[in-house]
């Protein structure tokens, strides 16, 4: 069995356990960085959902594959500029990072080009971090009001990166409550070194990379 398959079994496992809310879990396998012949004995192996970052290396990597086989799910992880969208609406079925009232414009636009509407997490400024991208909390409800009145986008939850150096745990929480306070269903947060945390406060889709498919190099 090749080890991706192998780390990915050993996490399933994992979450099994940890899922106390009894809610599929999503695993997204970050495969950015990885080139295709690393990342096939996954998609062999029946796993749907990958996730990247960079536009080009996308385009290269998967465009072929997808339209051989439809089932994928691509999950656009990264920071999106604006000038972008247009590359990412054909190719990508998620996007995780709405953070602008700019960028949904540009995204409601692209997709009215070509008819398809991505599902779409609200990035969340969990730790209110200068240098971090997301909205902020106590921007959240106009924001998404005005996504709802304006853009008819399919937010289907939120979304998170917890400061680096704390506990994940309490902002995790914290981004539960917001989704139940907003009626999501969905909710993205936890990556290789937290997704049990994120799992315990009701993440369904868990971002894991170099668990799954090693250290990049």
């Amino acid at each position: 069995m090749h080890s991706s398959i192998s780390n990915l079994e050993f996490i399933k496992k994992e979450i099994i356990r940890n899922n106390t809310n009894h809610e599929k879990i999503n695993i997204i396998a970050v495969s950015k960085t990885f080139k295709l012949n690393q990342i096939k004995p996954l998609i062999d192996y029946g796993h749907t959902h990958f996730g990247e970052n960079k536009i080009q290396e996308s385009i290269d990597k998967w465009s072929e594959i997808k339209k051989n086989m439809n089932n994928l799910k691509l999950h656009f992880i990264g920071k999106l500029q604006t000038n972008k969208v247009k590359y990412v609406i054909p190719l990508f079925d998620y996007i995780h990072s709405l953070d602008s009232i700019k960028l949904a414009e540009k995204i409601y636009n692209q997709q009215n080009k070509i008819n398809f509407k991505p599902k779409i997490f609200v990035q969340v400024n969990i730790g209110a971090e200068q240098q971090k991208s997301g909205v902020l909390i106590n921007d959240l409800e106009i924001f998404l009001k005005d996504c709802k009145k304006h853009f008819n986008l399919n937010i289907i939850g939120l979304m998170c990166i917890p400061p680096i150096g704390n506990s994940s745990e309490k902002y995790f929480k914290e981004m539960q409550q917001l989704n139940k306070i907003y009626n999501f269903d969905d909710l993205s947060m936890g990556m290789s070194s937290d997704y049990l945390d994120a799992v315990k406060y009701g993440s369904s889709y868990v971002r894991i990379g170099s668990k799954i498919f090693g250290n990049r190099v």
